[in-house]
């Protein structure tokens, strides 16, 4: 039977500069604004569109991205025709191989979307924050003749840089594209979201098929417009975050707290779904203040949480205080504990009376192209002993001891990375 359009998301991701939050699993798979994850966002711009055929195709650490997606249950893609499918690089007769860049991954998978003989298909990435109707997006393709039509948003001038650039001629015909230009003649950015007609999609990756590492913005993209098909964008002025770095990742989840949210997770329509857990409802301690944040099911608050976010089954113990941070699922600050404008990551202990984010900003010597805000970043299973300091622009991993902390204290710009850390 035919699909009219199909989705391939992208989720092989490694996302380096998320530093020790990405250390041991797929960049999709970290949780985000407490019981999400962020592949939850385009699964479910999916299903609110209508889109109920989506290749997902995974690569780097994917086991709890696969375990998370399961067959597809949350999202209403349990489908005996279509539904969500996952598709990790496989073992061929001849040439086999990782995926070597995104569009070298829809190449590969050229066979699954021949099963569905799509009039036109949606690429998709794994690792953005936002909602969308991919509906009005096929809408305007259609309208316009388009062969390709790219989504894309204002952008800050002073970033434009940073993505690839579509200039059109105001009519949303697309009349020239750069790749990350020094000298960007526009600041309407792609933003990674393409509809092509199938036809043409599957042509150029057969045409494109020996160039090394094949991507869509440096190779297909190009192809596509040097060779004359009707191009055009779509354009999108909603709420959309890249969260590719620790500030970007730590900045859209405070602004979840924000009044009135760009991104609202309350609205009855455009729903985000993820796979939920069954848990005890939350439990609020007399003598506990919580302002300005927000709790998910299983927490249990007996300190103090201001202006932060707390993932499912979080234990923030009697005396503790909790400000501008991101605990996420089962970790536990014992008492007495400060966390200030912190990341700590799945199932971590914060000692008593531990204190995390003092001092003064200070240069990372791990990694400064990872590590350049004020956060301290806690890795999944770390334990931080009791009774010692961390300074601001830091990264611990691992099971850690008073030993490893001379004085009692890391200093802003330090780190700890113990065997096991950093996915070894």
């Amino acid at each position: 039977m035919k699909k009219r359009m199909i989705a391939m998301l992208l989720a092989g991701g490694q996302g380096s500069r998320l530093g020790v939050l990405t250390a041991k699993l797929a960049k999709p798979a970290v949780s985000f604004g407490g019981k999400y994850r962020i592949i939850d966002f385009p699964l479910s711009n999916c299903v609110n569109s209508g889109v109920d055929t989506v290749g997902v195709l995974t690569q780097y650490r994917p086991l709890r991205l696969n375990a998370h997606i399961g067959i597809g249950i949350s999202w209403d893609l349990d489908r005996k025709y279509g539904g969500v499918r996952i598709l990790p690089p496989y073992e061929k007769n001849t040439d086999s191989e990782w995926y070597t860049g995104t569009a070298n991954a829809i190449y590969q998978n050229i066979e699954f979307m021949d099963e569905f003989n799509p009039d036109y298909v949606l690429i998709l990435s794994g690792d953005h924050i936002y909602k969308m109707d991919y509906e009005d997006m096929l809408e305007e393709h259609i309208k316009n003749g388009a062969q390709v039509t790219i989504a894309g948003m204002p952008v800050p001038w002073e970033e434009a840089s940073r993505f690839g650039i579509l200039i059109d001629d105001g009519r949303g015909r697309i009349t020239a594209f750069e790749e990350k230009p020094k000298n960007p003649r526009s600041n309407l950015a792609s933003m990674g979201i393409y509809i092509f007609n199938y036809s043409l999609l599957k042509e150029s990756l057969i045409k494109l098929k020996d160039v090394p590492e094949c991507d869509f913005g440096k190779h297909v993209i190009p192809y596509c417009f040097e060779n004359g098909n009707d191009m055009f964008t779509y354009r999108f002025t909603d709420y959309w975050k890249d969260v590719g770095t620790l500030s970007s990742y730590w900045e859209a989840n405070m602004e979840l707290l924000d009044d009135g949210p760009e991104l609202d997770f309350y609205e009855k329509y455009n729903v985000i779904y993820t796979k939920a857990e069954v848990m005890r409802p939350q439990f609020i301690a007399e003598g506990s203040v919580i302002k300005n944040s927000m709790v998910s099911e299983g927490a249990v608050v007996a300190g103090e949480v201001i202006h932060s976010i707390l993932g499912p089954a979080v234990k923030i113990e009697e005396g503790a205080r909790v400000v501008d941070s991101i605990i996420m699922q089962g970790s536990i600050i014992k008492k007495g504990a400060v966390v200030e404008k912190a990341i700590v990551s799945e199932h971590s202990v914060i000692g008593d009376g531990a204190h995390l984010g003092v001092g003064e900003y200070a240069e990372s010597l791990l990694d400064k192209r990872v590590y350049c805000s004020e956060l301290v970043t806690i890795d999944e299973n770390t334990v931080v002993p009791a009774g010692v300091s961390i300074g601001k622009n830091t990264a611990v991993s691992g099971i850690t001891e008073e030993s490893d902390y001379p004085g009692g204290t890391l200093p802003s710009g330090g780190f700890i990375i113990k065997e096991g850390g950093l996915g070894k």
